[in-house]
């Protein structure tokens, strides 16, 4: 990955949102590529149970800023220490269905085994670059969303693992700066608003 042009990007900003959250989007130099590493939410969670994502999570009163907010839950999350996070840039603020805006600092970390936080996290895994940007990997549909109108939903298909919603949109602008990776003009399929999401 080069991450230059995440370096470089300057991100929109969700100025007016209810809730705030900030997560990691972690990059793992391997010597067979670059991975990132995601977890899997613990599925008694009442938001986004099972669902793949960046560690991080919702800013509290004693967070300095948003930044602070994603060093604090990573660790808190997989035990990755502030000082072992090296902050790269940011994406985009994302709008959640949740009502929050997350804030993504894209970071290198190290290449070392981390303990997920079991109340939190079921799984902890570092999935390659390479196979990410591997369009057979992917695929994406169209629905209307009852706050959003009409949405792209985008699936990420890598060891068994799903990467989507909000995490699957952060990698989408993740993947277009710092890879050769385009997302397909045109979506999979078209689907009803109440159709079950493939996952």
């Amino acid at each position: 990955m080069d991450l230059s042009a995440v370096a470089d990007h300057a991100p929109r900003t969700i100025e007016d949102a209810e809730r705030e959250a900030s997560v990691v989007a972690p990059v793992v130099a391997r010597a067979a590529g670059d991975g990132l590493l995601f977890t899997k939410r613990a599925d008694h969670l009442g938001e986004h149970a099972g669902q793949m994502s960046f560690p991080g999570g919702g800013r509290e009163p004693s967070d300095a800023d948003l930044e602070a907010t994603a060093r604090r839950e990573a660790n808190e999350e997989i035990g990755l220490e502030p000082d072992e996070i090296d902050v790269v840039g940011r994406l985009d603020d994302i709008p959640t269905v949740s009502e929050y805006a997350v804030r993504p600092f894209v970071s290198r970390i190290p290449d070392r085994t981390y303990v997920p936080d079991e109340r939190e996290v079921a799984e902890i895994a570092v999935l390659p670059v390479a196979d990410l940007v591997d369009l057979d990997n992917y695929e994406s549909e169209r629905r209307d969303h009852p706050h959003y109108g009409e949405i792209r939903l985008h699936f990420f298909r890598v060891d068994g693992y799903t990467v989507w919603g909000a995490t699957g949109r952060m990698l989408v602008q993740l993947l277009e700066l710092a890879t050769d990776w385009e997302m397909p003009p045109e979506v999979d399929r078209v689907v009803d608003p109440d159709a079950d999401f493939p996952v």
